[in-house]
């Protein structure tokens, strides 16, 4: 564990020019490009070709969460812009609950130019599906991270807070984009499985996947399966220390289905993760499961995996004892889906319990996301991203993806 803290973030840096960041996405986006690695051999392809490098059988999972338009701009009095990005719900809790209130709600959001906005409430004349709708926000506490806490309103309760950001908001493409959003970005910065409102970046991974590729999949007896994490601006936040033991990482809420959880033991609690997000979700549930061996079955009992419990909890039960712990929870409790909050971090040194393989982009240096791709692939994540390189592949969000294969 101490080894493990001592990660020095510089050796997890690499050149990444401006011109390599891909600004805009393919008109087509299963045209992208496709590194295939597999135990050490390295190649590429074009992405619609994907099933032909999975198993037959294989489960897939993908994370079905959908961007929300979380970017609100408000103007002062005085002509100072201020923008609240909204993190997640607060008040009520629930991201379902939260999107369907109407007339007030609190969430956690950052504050851009929060010095020219102490006190007091701003407000702004919305056009929401044809009614014109005054929204106020009022600055509460500060709260962790720098984030701060608002009590939105409006003066229509026929209008929900889910049609407030739909209305108002702006959807918050990633800043590396150096770009305004544009009306485009609505579309092709949302996986066409996309489902579950909550997210404020998408799960990059799965802009990739088409229905000519799902067709692909289906011909070749490969199952697809959805869980759900909501991306938090964290995904975004640079490790600003020397060493990964200082970094914090934000919390993020994730649910699966029973359902899920049951064809993951039928496939032998092996799943190819399509993305980070869904690695994190999958390898997360495992010390769900771990937490739940106490037997502490409570229905409102808080599940959270902290951020280095992997690496301080010893991993005694197996993949299936701990998915089948899960259902028992479920069971107890006539619930359909496990809900739980997780800061996992998954660096060199971690012990992959579910995923056999990843689809995944190419990620900053020094990132948590690319320390996560060296613990699966171990050092030969510099070759892989050379190769990417020497190749034209395009990098980051919009940029071309992966598969990682490690047996």
């Amino acid at each position: 564990m101490g080894d493990t803290k001592k990660i020095s973030m510089e050796d997890y840096n690499y050149d990444l020019p401006d011109e390599r960041i891909a600004k805009f996405p393919l008109e087509k986006r299963d045209e992208s490009k496709l590194l295939l690695y597999e135990n050490g051999a390295i190649s590429h392809t074009i992405f619609k070709n994907i099933a032909e490098y999975l198993p037959e059988g294989s489960l897939v999972v993908f994370n079905n969460t959908k961007v929300i338009q979380a970017r609100l701009l408000f103007q002062k009095e005085t002509g100072a812009q201020i923008e609240v990005f909204c993190l997640e719900p607060h008040l009520p809790s629930d991201y379902v609950l939260a999107f369907q209130t109407t007339g007030s709600c609190v969430w956690k959001c950052l504050i851009g130019n929060a010095k020219r906005w102490k006190q007091g409430s701003i407000s702004k004349a919305l056009d929401v599906r044809g009614k014109q709708v005054v929204l106020s926000a009022r600055r509460m506490e500060e709260v962790d991270g720098g984030a701060f806490l608002v009590e939105f309103s409006w003066d229509d309760p026929s209008v929900t807070y889910a049609d407030i950001l739909d209305g108002a908001g702006q959807l918050p493409i990633p800043p590396y984009l150096h770009r305004d959003t544009c009306e485009r970005d609505k579309e092709t910065y949302q996986t066409i499985y996309s489902k579950i409102k909550g997210s404020v970046a998408a799960p990059t991974a799965g802009l990739h996947f088409t229905e000519s590729v799902f067709e692909s999949l289906a011909a070749k007896n490969i199952s697809r399966a959805e869980v759900t994490l909501h991306v938090g601006a964290g995904t975004f936040k640079p490790v600003k220390t020397d060493t990964i033991g200082e970094h914090e990482m934000h919390s993020e809420f994730i649910t699966v289905k029973r359902s899920v959880i049951e064809r993951l033991i039928e496939n032998g609690c092996q799943a190819v993760a399509v993305g980070t997000t869904s690695v994190r979700t999958l390898e997360s549930l495992y010390y769900v499961g771990l937490l739940l061996s106490d037997r502490d079955w409570r229905a409102d009992r808080h599940l959270k995996v902290s951020q280095w419990m992997p690496y301080e909890t010893e991993a005694n039960l197996s993949a299936e004892e701990s998915l089948r712990l899960i259902l028992g929870y479920l069971d107890a409790n006539g619930m359909d889906s496990v809900k739980a909050d997780t800061q996992i971090i998954i660096v060199p040194g971690y012990s992959f319990k579910i995923v056999k393989s990843i689809v995944t982009n190419f990620h900053q240096p020094q990132s948590t996301l690319l320390l996560l791709i060296s613990a699966y692939v171990g050092d030969d994540w510099r070759r892989i991203y050379s190769y990417a390189m020497d190749n034209g592949f395009r990098f980051l969000s919009y940029g071309d993806s992966s598969l990682l294969k490690v047996y």
